[in-house]
């Protein structure tokens, strides 16, 4: 009898470390500077093992999900309004390799997908103060980190050292964070066990660039993002990179609806003008 509860013990044990765990954040944004009441609250999801982890919006989740069910009916599932009601501020993931170090950001900007290695190390000041939060204890740490102050509580409770979005290093789970402004929070509201972590089939090509050119690709797009998406058709970007190959052709709009299309993103973008990252 002893000979099978070890045996029994030895199984749990594995199919334990073999699972992963599922942290569900709440994401609160102000992504308009000039409208601070226009709070914008998301679900998201990080997704971690001994080895790796990924963050992600739930919205990407769901939306993968409905174009799959749209591929396997060859079209008739579509339905537009289910798209439009899955556009998400968190259209990026992140992707933390424990054992190397690298932390891998992966993002759309206009038709294609961009992917860069942060270069920035997050430096931590561990502060004596203490909180309890949820069931978890915690305790008090702050960074600069892409022009924001951040304040972060930690549990040591949990055997990840890791966070939601970029932020990790620090010697527990990051349960909150928030930057001084009030402009970002990152909030732990449930965990649980997945089988395995998620993992994103990307479509088409994904540009792997420096950090630094992402930005100016950014910059491009923000500028005049029409001109940006026709010149991504080309064999060369802006920023002195390769364009990466778009997906299908993209034809010149008449001068009306170029108009419309450039009106609908003008807005779009201006009211998108406060990010999580300010340098």
């Amino acid at each position: 009898m002893k000979k099978i509860a070890l045996i029994f013990l030895g199984l749990s044990t594995q199919i334990f470390f073999a699972q992963a765990n599922r942290f569900i954040y709440q994401v609160t944004m102000k992504t308009d500077s000039t409208n601070r009441n226009d709070i914008k609250t998301e679900t998201a999801y990080l997704d971690a093992t001994p080895e790796k982890s990924i963050f992600y919006g739930e919205k990407r989740l769901q939306r993968d999900s409905l174009f799959t069910r749209m591929r396997q009916t060859n079209g008739a599932s579509f339905d537009r309004s289910q798209i439009q009601n899955l556009r998400s501020n968190i259209d990026y993931t992140v992707e933390k390799d424990f054992k190397t170090g690298k932390n891998t950001f992966n993002s759309r900007i206009a038709r294609d997908q961009y992917s860069y290695e942060e270069d920035r190390p997050m430096e931590w000041k561990i502060l004596p103060e203490t909180a309890k939060i949820g069931e978890y204890k915690t305790q008090k740490a702050e960074t600069d980190f892409a022009g924001r102050k951040w304040a972060a509580w930690f549990t040591t409770d949990v055997p990840f050292q890791d966070g939601p979005y970029k932020f990790s290093g620090l010697p527990g789970l990051i349960v909150k964070v928030e930057d001084s402004k009030g402009d970002y929070s990152f909030d732990l509201k449930e965990t649980k066990k997945i089988a395995e972590i998620q993992n994103f089939n990307q479509s088409g090509n994904v540009v792997k660039v420096k950090r630094k050119d992402f930005v100016k690709q950014e910059a491009l797009f923000r500028k005049d993002p029409l001109s940006f998406m026709q010149a991504a058709m080309g064999t060369r970007g802006g920023g002195g990179i390769s364009a990466p190959q778009s997906r299908g052709s993209m034809r010149t709009p008449d001068p009306n609806q170029r108009r419309q299309m450039e009106t609908r993103m003008a807005e779009e973008l201006k009211k998108n003008n406060n990010p999580i990252e300010l340098n």
